[in-house]
């Protein structure tokens, strides 16, 4: 398994109870205690890997601040980004219920802070727990209902709708920045053609055929959203 790098947690959040509020109001105290005495909470830094596919799940874990890629390595090495992370969404434990290893990795997209908690323990709450219970079904259900429903999107549309669609994607989770258009994520074109599942030089055309097109406007890596209708339209239609 990976070594932490361990560090303070720095800033607003002080402690456990306040990096997993959902969780943490479904606890009794004696719960809570629990969790107090064996949680940790680490500091990553930009591109550190966080879990790598085939360890031994161990942890749940959940982002409070940052961003958090999931992917996979397909063949010839080429990297698959599954889906991203965003606070202060769990991850990393379905594999610990499915008994197997995991089957994806994850790394930091940018500086990052992630809570831990041990999954021996969410276990052992789990049986005693049937709100806590009811929780995890509802996460792991609502995570499986956007994993199908991927899979077909990113199978059937073309390059433009699953452009558009991760764009939308993005937009929808990580929100906009002051001037209420640039998308507050910065994402390479490797990246984003790996998101979009293309190769980087479909979606350095297609995003000029967007700018062409006055859906987006560019500048680096910032995506500043142009026209949304439109966009929307596009990731629907395919």
């Amino acid at each position: 398994m990976l070594k932490y790098n361990m560090s303070k947690i720095k800033g607003d959040i002080r402690n456990i109870a306040e990096s997993i509020p959902e969780i943490w109001s479904l606890l009794a105290e004696n719960e809570r205690e629990l969790i107090e005495a064996k949680a940790r909470i680490v500091d990553f830094r930009k591109n550190q890997i966080i879990y790598n596919e085939g360890e031994i799940p161990q942890d749940l874990m959940g982002l409070i601040r940052g961003k958090v890629k999931i992917f996979k390595n397909g063949v010839g090495g080429r990297m698959q980004i599954i889906r991203m992370i965003r606070p202060v969404q769990n991850f990393g434990y379905r594999a610990y219920f499915a008994k197997e290893p995991y089957v994806t990795s994850a790394a930091a997209f940018e500086p990052s802070t992630v809570y831990f908690i041990p999954m021996q323990i969410i276990e052992k709450l789990l049986h005693a727990n049937t709100k806590l219970a009811m929780y995890f079904i509802y996460e792991l259900s609502t995570d499986l209902g956007i994993a199908d429903e991927r899979v077909v999107n990113l199978t059937q549309k073309h390059t433009r709708g699953r452009l558009a669609e991760s764009l939308v994607f993005l937009l929808d989770n990580y929100g906009v920045e002051e001037d209420g258009a640039t998308i507050s994520i910065y994402l390479s074109r490797e990246d984003l053609a790996s998101l979009s599942n293309m190769t980087t030089s479909n979606a350095i055309r297609t995003l000029s055929n967007f700018v062409d097109e006055h859906i987006i406007a560019l500048d680096g890596r910032k995506i500043k959203i142009i026209d949304e209708e439109t966009l929307r339209r596009i990731s629907k239609i395919g």
